[in-house]
C-alpha cells in the first residue's frame, strides 16, 4: 500500500504565515447602536480585521447577546433607547467583570453622563463619532490587550469616515 507516500500537514508553514488555528479563539467585540448601520458597519470593519464581532441595537438586545456569548470587549454608542450606553456599560462591568469598555458618542450632550459615571466610580474611554476605522481598530486593540489608552477616562478627540449617529 501506498500510505508510506500521504504527507503530513507542514504546521511550521502554518505557523509561518500566522494562520490562524482551529482551535483559537477569536476575541469577541459586542457593538452597541441604535442606528443599524452604524453598528452594522463597525461589527463588519471589526470582523474583517478578525475580530468576532456581533451588533446590537439597544441595552436590551446587547444584554442577551451578552448572556449567551459574554464579550471581551462592550463598544457602545452612549444614547440609546432605554438604557443608556453608560448604564448598558456599568451593568456589562457589573455582570463581565473583565470585560473592556469603549463608549463612542456623537453628541455633545454625552459629556453630562459620562461626569456622572465617574462620580459614580465607573472610568470609560469615550470616542467622539465619526471616526477614523484605523483609529477604531487602534483603540479597539489598545483595550483588549491592555496597554494603557492615553485618553482613558477621558474623551478622544477623533475625526473620521464612520457615519455618524
Amino acid at each position: 500500500m501506498a500510505m508510506n507516500n500521504i504527507r503530513k500537514p507542514n504546521t511550521a508553514s502554518a505557523e509561518a504565515m500566522q494562520l490562524p488555528r482551529a482551535n483559537e479563539r477569536r476575541q469577541r467585540v459586542l457593538v452597541v447602536d441604535d442606528e443599524a448601520i452604524i453598528a452594522d458597519t463597525i461589527a463588519r470593519i471589526l470582523s474583517l480585521s478578525g475580530y468576532a464581532a456581533t451588533a446590537a441595537y439597544n441595552g436590551d438586545e446587547a444584554l442577551e447577546s451578552a448572556l449567551i456569548a459574554p464579550p471581551h470587549l462592550l463598544l457602545t454608542d452612549v444614547v440609546l433607547p432605554g438604557m443608556n450606553g453608560i448604564e448598558l456599560a456599568q451593568t456589562i462591568k457589573r455582570v463581565f467583570p473583565d470585560c473592556k469598555i469603549l463608549l463612542f458618542s456623537g453628541q455633545a450632550s454625552t459629556v453630562d453622563l459620562l461626569a456622572a459615571s465617574h462620580r459614580a466610580g465607573h472610568r470609560f474611554t469615550l470616542l467622539n463619532k465619526p471616526i477614523p476605522p484605523e483609529q477604531l481598530l487602534a483603540h479597539v486593540a489598545r483595550h483588549l490587550n491592555s496597554i494603557p489608552d492615553e485618553a482613558a477616562a477621558s474623551t478622544a478627540r477623533l475625526g473620521g469616515s464612520l457615519p455618524t449617529g
